[in-house]
């Protein structure tokens, strides 16, 4: 929510599905990252391999 500048009574005012869309936005978000995360860390094992 910090991210969002959104607060807690803010988020709880919206409607359901409006909750629903800001959780589903941040799930995605966080997968994108854990993605890039993945990615980043496969790029420095295959660069340590090789040393």
């Amino acid at each position: 929510m910090h991210k969002l500048n959104l607060l807690p009574s803010q988020y709880l005012n919206l409607p359901r599905l409006e909750r629903a869309f800001v959780i589903a936005s941040i799930q995605l978000k966080i997968d994108e990252e854990r993605q890039k995360e993945a990615e980043r860390k496969a790029k420095q094992g295959k660069r340590g391999k090789r040393r």
